[in-house]
């Protein structure tokens, strides 16, 4: 179970969400199709500030997610997306529990 999870908060320009939403929508998508490591990678917004973007990315391993970081499209999105956001910070954990997910 010990997978590799990133948990990163990202308050975006607010001139600049629907550009950055379509850069991370795309790199999230890119992430889970053309990286194995890559298990899951979520965008997320909260309710009180729509310009908090939060993104939830589960991996294999830490090797995985090392792999990610030097992909192309990540570099792409790092680089595009940096100048629209006034701050960011992460947070690596490593996942001791998970459930299946409940489709309904």
């Amino acid at each position: 179970m010990n997978k590799f999870v990133l948990l990163v908060e990202f308050q975006v320009k607010p001139d600049d969400l629907t550009q950055f939403m379509d850069l991370v929508n795309a790199n999230a998508h890119a992430s889970v199709a053309d990286e194995p490591g890559c298990l899951q990678f979520d965008v997320m917004q909260t309710l009180d500030d729509p310009c908090k973007v939060v993104l939830y990315e589960v991996y294999a391993s830490e090797n995985a997610f090392k792999e990610h970081m030097a992909m192309p499209h990540t570099q792409s999105f790092l680089a595009a997306g940096k100048p629209l956001v006034s701050g960011q910070k992460g947070l690596p954990m490593s996942r001791k529990a998970a459930p299946p997910i409940k489709h309904g």
